[in-house]
């Protein structure tokens, strides 16, 4: 483990087109070191009184806490929805070399 608390967040997008672009953001602005893009989850959920069943794309970012708040920011400014998913969970344990990478981001100049 090392000093620093790190999130995986995951966010549900309605394409790849918009996983693409928010991946890349958070990406180019250093607010996730990686975002994996998994296409061809189905959602269901309860919206506005009815129930829904829509195909959707998962992006899970891997951050820093202290980059939370200004990655959660950014994917609000672009996400297509009104209350897009965004959860962040901690990482509570990890392989060292990993976490140390994710560490450095925005050190890697």
């Amino acid at each position: 483990m090392t000093e620093h608390t790190f999130y995986i967040v995951f966010c549900t997008v309605p394409n790849q087109e918009t996983a693409d672009n928010i991946a890349g953001a958070l990406v180019k602005d250093e607010l996730a070191a990686c975002v994996n893009i998994v296409p061809g989850l189905t959602s269901v959920y309860r919206w506005e009184g009815k129930i829904c069943r829509d195909q959707e794309t998962l992006l899970i970012c891997k951050t820093t806490e202290t980059a939370y708040r200004k990655l959660e920011s950014k994917i609000k400014e672009i996400h297509p929805y009104d209350t897009p998913e965004i959860i962040a969970i901690p990482i509570i344990a990890g392989s060292k070399k990993y976490l140390d990478w994710l560490g450095r981001m925005g050190k890697d100049k």
